[in-house]
């Protein structure tokens, strides 16, 4: 298991920088000034422009640019943004709000995805199941936003049983709604996922045989077949906790959110190409542990597999 796990985080090097080399070429090379307009409607002194291409490495070749970035990033420093502000500072504020958005997101994949897959899986072709299909097909169909402002009428403001924006601090209670709706179209996906996986080895031999030793029904599903059909239902969380960090801009900006998402948006329109990168190679990182732990846990699900 070391070993794995050691050739795992040395394939991450290559992985990191082949990612952030991509999203820092991607935004070195858009067009226009990205001090055009950070003077007002006055024109910027030839002083400061001159300060801040040296200060960002904006007069740089694009490799010089990008080993210096890389270097400052190894060693912890963030850098600061055209208008001065310290992006470390502004990740630390974003970055923990967003990730409190996606843990919560992701337990209502869990909880609500995987025992509705599993309820659905086990009477197919029952009520529920037929309920399960056709709710999750809606949602499935419907964009994000409009779930977002569906949820945030009704349940914010029409039952008042969640606040319509989050407060300040972004508070766990405040989060819930988002969350939901942050999980809603993932949410469908899992309890797709988990139940044709569960079908699927509800006709397996291993069940049969077991169930012909005598065990008990409930062992039999619990103990084997849900733990086996977890695995491509693992799979597909630990990949989406990446795509939440990076895809909560529309869940952010609907509820008001001061997160990640609202913070790389910002950069992007402003040009702030060192705090795009920044950012990305946070969540590549975090993508990456996370895909680790799930490898790690097939182990746990699935005791046949080893990697030694």
């Amino acid at each position: 298991m070391g070993r794995y796990v050691l050739r795992r985080l040395l394939q991450m090097i290559p992985v990191v920088f082949g990612t952030t080399f991509l999203i820092f070429w991607m935004t070195w090379a858009l067009p226009g000034d990205p001090l055009a307009g950070k003077c007002g409607q006055r024109p910027c002194s030839p002083e400061f422009i001159a300060a801040v291409r040296d200060r960002l490495n904006l007069g740089d070749p694009l490799i010089v640019a990008y080993a210096k970035f890389m270097k400052n990033f190894l060693t912890g420093n963030l850098g600061d943004t055209v208008s001065g502000e310290n992006i470390a500072n502004l990740i630390q504020t974003a970055f923990p709000v967003t990730f409190r958005l996606a843990l919560l997101a992701i337990v209502f994949e869990v909880v609500i995805g995987i025992g509705a897959g599993i309820l659905s899986g086990l009477r197919r072709g029952g009520f529920f199941d037929n309920l399960v299909l056709i709710s999750t097909l809606i949602v499935i169909s419907i964009p994000v936003f409009v779930i977002g402002f569906l949820a945030q009428y009704f349940f914010g403001i029409k039952l008042g049983w969640f606040p319509v924006t989050v407060s300040d601090g972004a508070p766990w209670g405040d989060l819930v709604l988002p969350a939901f709706v942050l999980a809603a179209l993932s949410l469908a996906y899992v309890a797709r996922l988990m139940r044709a996986s569960l079908a699927e080895n509800l006709r397996s031999d291993f069940v049969k045989t077991a169930t012909a030793k005598g065990l008990p029904r409930r062992t039999v599903i619990m103990k084997h077949t849900v733990r086996n059909s977890l695995i491509p239902v693992v799979t597909f969380i630990g990949a989406d906790f990446g795509v939440l960090l990076g895809g909560a801009i529309v869940t952010e900006g609907i509820f008001n959110i001061s997160g990640i998402g609202g913070l790389t948006y910002s950069a992007i329109r402003l040009r702030e190409g060192a705090t795009v990168v920044t950012v990305t190679t946070l969540i590549v990182l975090v993508f990456l542990i996370v895909n680790l732990f799930v490898d790690l846990l097939y182990a746990v699900l699935d005791p046949r597999i080893r990697y030694e």
